[in-house]
C-alpha cells in the first residue's frame, strides 16, 4: 500500500510519540525506587544512547558515522539545546511541581510554529493555532495544572520552566536544519546526544560515576539494566524516529503530535501500573486528539488557511 510522504510522516511521528510517553514510567521508578540523581541520569542516558546507535551504524552503516566539518558548528549548537531541554526540565519540576512544569514544557509548539512562520514561511493560520491551543489545554487538564493552587508566583520557577519549551522548539529547528543538509536523521542523532552528553558531564558530581553506591547487588543491576532500557528503547528509537519524521513534516506538526506524549504515558500507567485516569485526564487526551485531527485537516488542505 502506497502511502504519501505526509502520511508517512504522522505515522513516524506518532510511533516516535508513543515510545517517548513510556519515558516518565522508567524515570519515576528510578527516581522514587532507586534513587537516582536527575541530572546523573539524564547524563548516562545520553551517553548510551551515544554508545549503542555509535555502535550500530559502526556495524550496520559506517558512512553514516561521517559528520562533515561545515556540520560541527550546528550540531555544538543542537546538542547544547538537548542538553539544556533534558536538564533544566528537572529543575523546573523542583521549582514548579511536575504539574506547572509540564504545561510550561508544552509551550514548545507555540515557539515552533513562530520559527517555522519565520523560517521557512509556514502560516500558522486558524485550524493550526486552534491546534496549538487544543494541545496546551489538554496537556493542562493531564498534569493537573487547572489547579490553580498548583501554580506559585514564582517568576524565576516561571522563566526556567519556559526555557525547556524554547529549547525543544530549538531542537525541532535544528533538527529540519540538518535534514535539509542531507544529514541522516540517525547521524543527527547521534551527534546531538553526543555533544549533549558532554555538555551535561561539565554539570555531573563525582557521584556520577557509581549512581547507586547507596544500593544493594541486584537493585544496582535493575538500576543499570532500566537505564539501558530506557537509553535504547524510548529515547534512541524515539528521538530517531521523530528526526527521521521531520524528513516528511513541517517542525509545527512534528511538535504538535508530539503533545501526544502525556495524554499516552496516562494510558501507559493505567495499564501497567494500575493508575485510575480522572475524567479530566481523558478530557485532555480528547482536546489533544482533537488538535492533531484539526492539524490533518489543516495539512490536507492548502487552499484552506490553515
Amino acid at each position: 500500500m502506497n502511502q504519501s510522504p505526509l502520511t508517512r510522516g504522522y505515522l513516524i511521528a506518532f510511533v516516535a510519540t508513543a515510545l517517548w510517553s513510556t519515558t516518565a514510567i522508567f524515570i519515576g521508578y528510578l527516581n522514587v525506587h532507586l534513587q537516582a540523581p536527575p541530572l546523573a541520569l539524564a547524563f548516562w542516558r545520553d551517553v548510551i544512547v551515544t554508545g549503542a546507535l555509535g555502535v550500530m551504524l559502526a556495524a550496520f552503516a559506517r558512512s553514516s558515522l561521517h559528520l562533515g566539518r561545515q556540520n560541527v558548528r550546528l550540531f555544538v549548537v543542537y546538542g547544547f539545546a538537548l542538553a539544556l531541554f533534558h536538564g533544566l526540565w528537572i529543575v523546573s519540576v523542583s521549582l514548579n511541581g511536575a504539574a506547572v512544569a509540564t504545561v510550561l514544557a508544552y509551550s514548545a509548539p507555540a515557539f515552533t510554529a513562530l520559527a517555522d512562520w519565520r523560517w521557512w514561511g509556514e502560516r500558522l493560520g486558524p485550524l493550526k493555532s486552534g491546534a496549538v491551543l487544543l494541545s496546551i489545554a489538554g496537556c493542562a487538564l493531564i498534569s493537573g495544572a487547572y489547579n490553580l493552587a498548583v501554580w506559585r508566583l514564582n517568576p524565576l520557577g516561571i522563566i526556567v520552566g519556559l526555557v525547556p519549551g524554547v529549547m525543544f522548539a530549538a531542537y525541532n529547528v535544528l533538527g529540519k536544519i540538518a535534514v535539509e543538509r542531507n544529514v541522516n536523521p540517525w547521524t543527527a542523532t547521534l551527534y546531538s546526544f553526543a555533544f549533549s552528553a558532554a555538555f551535561l558531564l561539565l554539570v555531573q558530581r563525582p557521584a556520577t560515576f557509581w549512581m547507586f553506591h547507596s544500593l544493594e547487588g541486584r537493585e544496582v543491576a535493575l538500576g543499570w539494566g532500566m537505564i539501558l532500557l530506557l537509553a535504547i528503547g524510548p529515547t534512541l528509537s524515539g528521538y530517531g524516529l521523530y528526526t527521521v519524521s521531520l524528513k516528511y513534516l513541517s517542525i509545527t506538526t512534528a511538535n504538535l503530535i508530539s503533545t501526544l506524549e502525556p495524554a499516552m504515558t496516562a494510558t501507559w500507567a493505567f495499564i501497567f501500573l494500575g493508575e485510575r485516569l480522572t475524567t479530566l485526564q481523558f478530557w485532555g487526551g480528547g482536546l489533544i486528539l482533537i488538535g492533531v485531527l484539526l492539524l490533518r485537516l489543516s495539512d490536507r488542505a492548502p487552499g484552506v488557511a490553515g
